[in-house]
């Protein structure tokens, strides 16, 4: 959501059902009768959303547009969007019937409008996936006639990506789209799930009565560009654990990247006397995630607990550290141990979290405070 709401997107909120006989859905709803849920109120029958489509066409069916508005981005981040998958199709958070999906349409003047907005969405999808971090193979698809007017847009995509790109040319237009591309994650069983897209629209704003007013003066119907940066996010997230499996069977321990950590720092006190002391740890380093194992287990345990939540860094607070000042530090990622101040350690984690997204603890920052979830 900062990532779009950057690039210049107007976040909007769309209803989740919609009435089937919406004369302005049903026709499209008619192109993919297997994926919606089908609710039945009295003699009505009702659809839930597959994508934030429907309304965000909608909002932009009512507004009063200007040439000098283009590009409009709307934006959702819907955290209900359903399809009706069959049973053998799920698998994990890689498919799933209920998911979230972060959802961008842009309107645009005409097909140059089109290809520069590809273009700054296609570097804007390149910058997510290499903060992500997981490995991703691109594809890129057009229409024939497309490719031969626009040879030289298509090769500064794979210019600007360094590295090679699975193409794919269809003779005819199958579907509402020209061209797309999308950053494909690669399993460990060799299985491709697809992340970041963007696909430029030739036939929905026509279909649902979108127009702005060109310097002329005239009504006329734009191009659409549809665009998630990130794909699902349930699929971020089976990307992330994936990727971390595979680095494990490499011989690297599973890790989150630092910013998505739960847990970025745990305190580890070896008695119940320096809990005060890792308050005050807590305090200094309060932009950041930090917790206090404060049980009554051994540290030997506190250890192992901290290992399987995949803790980046580990913290074992004695009395040599209270008074010395000098933490003595378990780093996940390297497997090294350090000796730092709370001043560096600081700014080890600020380095490697600086301009990405920050939420705080969601739970109590002393685990005997927790409740503990079984199952």
């Amino acid at each position: 959501t900062n990532v779009v709401h950057s690039y210049g997107a107007m976040e909007v909120e769309t209803p989740i059902m919609y009435d089937f006989e919406h004369p302005k859905l049903s026709r499209y709803l008619h192109r993919f009768p297997a994926r919606q849920y089908t609710v039945l109120s009295g003699d009505k029958r009702f659809f839930l959303r597959f994508a934030a489509c429907f309304g965000q066409y909608l909002i932009k069916h009512d507004m009063t547009i200007s040439y000098k508005h283009l590009p409009l981005r709307l934006y959702e981040l819907t955290h209900y969007s359903f399809r009706r998958e069959q049973g053998g199709e799920l698998s994990g958070l890689r498919r799933l019937r209920a998911f979230t999906m972060p959802d961008m349409h842009t309107l645009v003047a005409d097909m140059d409008g089109a290809k520069n907005e590809f273009f700054e969405q296609f570097k804007l999808c390149i910058r997510w996936m290499e903060d992500l971090g997981t490995n991703f193979e691109t594809g890129i698809r057009f229409v024939r006639s497309f490719y031969e007017e626009n040879k030289e847009f298509v090769a500064s995509l794979v210019r600007e990506l360094g590295r090679p790109a699975l193409v794919e040319m269809w003779d005819e237009r199958p579907f509402y789209f020209v061209m797309k591309f999308e950053f494909n994650f690669v399993d460990a069983l060799k299985k491709a799930s697809a992340l970041s897209t963007v696909q430029i629209d030739i036939e929905n704003t026509e279909r649902f009565d979108l127009t702005y007013i060109n310097e002329a003066g005239e009504r006329v119907n734009p191009l659409m560009l549809h665009t998630s940066v990130s794909g699902a996010i349930d699929r971020n997230v089976f990307a992330l654990l994936e990727q971390a499996y595979m680095d494990g069977q490499k011989g690297t321990k599973p890790m989150l990247p630092l910013w998505l950590s739960p847990t970025q720092v745990r305190l580890l006190p070896i008695n119940e006397e320096l809990v005060p002391f890792c308050n005050d740890i807590v305090a200094q380093l309060g932009d950041f995630r930090v917790d206090v194992d404060d049980r009554s287990e051994s540290l030997g345990k506190k250890i192992r607990a901290a290992e399987k939540e995949w803790i980046p860094y580990i913290v074992v607070i004695g009395e040599k550290e209270r008074d010395s000042g000098l933490l003595s530090v378990r780093i996940r990622s390297t497997g090294e141990k350090a000796d730092m101040s709370v001043e560096q350690m600081r700014e080890t984690l600020r380095a490697q979290t600086v301009g990405v997204p920050y939420r705080p603890l969601p739970l109590p920052d002393h685990l005997s405070k927790r409740p503990k979830f079984r199952g």
